[in-house]
């Protein structure tokens, strides 16, 4: 019979795709801390590990949270994983979205297919509209610049956010994650031009070109909490394109903050 296997991440997304599954096989390499019990692997044995898969019966495979790059020990390569090192020591030195497009080269040159998470909860990627609160039309000037902005970040494979306050960028989104950003964000929300003007937005988006079955961006809860703490005055994503976290409970907060929740189109 065919099963399916979730490759967590760390984060609040792997749990939701496992308990939407059935029976699925979770896995994670071994440098990560997902909030689901899962089976360690390691990319030095990473084709001894799709034998495994393969003997499991898996056809197809699911990434599902956020994924820190492990530390490469050369002395734990098996022979036949050593093949395939030259393409994914290219794609780490091109950045994180070439790195993973070539694991995924791998897992369906062996057989595997990449599910995204949207094909398994559709709902958890929300379409274009205000799902809460409204944006004025200085709001939504300031989400245009977040937009430009995050386009040029993700052309060179650095982030996917940007805070964007009064027409200037208070933060983007580098290897430290949302949750950094937002934290420089509130930290130097002085810089603001008018201290009584807009509060700023939160943008996110996929980089150009990104392969949409892994790495989509993701906001919850927890977002909400920290832009309201940043002082912003909403959140604006890229519609049809990013990951919203129990949806109710952002919203909850969004509402008793004051923030609005916008998937832009």
């Amino acid at each position: 019979m065919s099963r399916i296997a979730l490759i967590a991440g760390e984060g609040n997304l792997a749990p939701a795709i496992a308990a939407a599954l059935d029976r699925p096989l979770v896995y994670a390499l071994d440098n990560l801390k997902p909030q689901v019990e899962a089976r360690p692997f390691r990319l030095e044995r990473l084709v001894p590990f799709l034998d495994e898969l393969a003997e499991q019966g898996v056809t197809q495979a699911v990434f599902a949270g956020a994924i820190r790059r492990p530390r490469i020990e050369p002395e734990l390569f098996d022979p036949r994983t050593l093949t395939i090192v030259p393409r994914i020591l290219m794609g780490m030195q091109s950045g994180d979205d070439a790195a993973l497009r070539a694991v995924l080269d791998v897992f369906e040159e062996a057989g595997i297919s990449i599910c995204s998470v949207d094909q398994i909860l559709p709902d958890l990627v929300p379409g274009e509209g205000v799902l809460t609160g409204e944006p004025s039309p200085r709001d939504q000037k300031d989400a245009a610049r977040a937009a430009e902005i995050v386009s040029g970040l993700g052309a060179l494979d650095i982030g996917q956010g940007a805070v964007v306050a009064q027409g200037l960028c208070l933060a983007v989104e580098a290897l430290p994650g949302t949750q950094a950003m937002l934290e420089f964000a509130r930290l130097h929300a002085g810089l603001k031009p008018d201290p009584n003007g807009p509060g700023g937005v939160l943008y996110k988006a996929p980089k150009p070109g990104q392969d949409r079955r892994i790495d989509l961006p993701t906001i919850g809860p927890d977002t909400v909490t920290q832009a309201a703490e940043a002082g912003l005055a909403g959140i604006a994503w890229e519609a049809g394109s990013v990951i919203l976290l129990d949806r109710a409970e952002a919203m909850r907060r969004a509402q008793a903050a004051g923030l609005f929740l916008w998937g832009r189109g």
